[in-house]
């Protein structure tokens, strides 16, 4: 059986990567795909940009790496993003916006569709409670998707809330995010198992993985390099409320 561990939404956070990739590896897993979201928010994006062009076989563009990018040319962006900006090199800028916004793969006979936020856009929000059109859409081919083989298995993240759901015979799963939960303070990740590349059916499973690491560790580094919104991060770092406000 291949395996793949599939992270996303490190967003700055090292010591929360590093944690996630001990455990893949210690797993005897060397396929990594990466679905965005990789830097913003946390104070070391630039280190996470280059870990995950180091370990991971798939990188996919998040909205954070879609939109860092174009902050000089926002007069109203704000000092948080300009610093967020700022704490990237030109060359991992220019490489998060050139990363793809699809990945297809095959396993065990299912259709496999990754993406950072949903079909039409990584700017476009699908959240764990949806309708049933918008659970519908995520299995559409789109401009953004390209034309191949509509998925009976969709993987995506975004929304830093680990989830799975069925009906008609279609899977939707959220990976949930490796550097900023939002439904529980622990990084989470998934691992696929199945027949990669097969297409015949063949056993296959979709496992959700819970790392603890040192989060006040990860806080004391936003508080020694003087981060923006150090203060609403560290509640969300703690507590899994967003702004706090949850």
């Amino acid at each position: 059986m291949d395996r793949i561990a599939l992270i996303s939404d490190v967003h700055g956070n090292l010591s929360a990567l590093e944690a996630v990739l001990d455990d893949i590896h210690a797993r005897g897993i060397h396929r990594i795909f990466n679905l965005g979201d990789t830097a913003g928010k946390g104070p070391r994006g630039e280190a996470a940009v280059q870990r995950c062009r180091e370990a991971c076989a798939v990188n996919v563009r998040g909205n954070w790496d879609d939109f860092l990018r174009f902050v000089p040319d926002q007069p109203d962006a704000g000092a948080a993003l300009r610093w967020w900006h700022s704490e990237l090199s030109a060359d991992s800028l220019a490489w998060l916006g050139a990363l793809p916004l699809s990945h297809d793969l095959l396993m065990s006979g299912r259709r496999i569709r990754l993406f950072h936020a949903s079909a039409e856009s990584p700017h476009v929000r699908v959240h764990f409670h949806h309708t049933r059109e918008e659970f519908s859409a995520m299995f559409e081919n789109t401009e953004m998707t390209g034309d191949g083989p509509a998925p009976d298995v969709v993987g995506y993240a975004d929304i830093h809330d680990a989830y799975i759901e069925s009906e008609g015979g279609r899977t939707l799963f959220n990976v949930g995010s490796v550097g900023n939960p939002l439904d529980e303070p622990t990084p989470s990740y998934v691992i696929l198992e199945g027949a990669l590349d097969a297409e015949d059916a063949a056993p296959f499973s979709i496992q959700f993985v819970r790392v603890p690491y040192d989060v006040e560790a990860e806080i004391a580094v936003a508080e020694e390099m003087a981060m923006p919104e150090r203060d609403v991060w560290a509640v969300e770092l703690r507590t899994a409320r967003y702004r706090g406000f949850q």
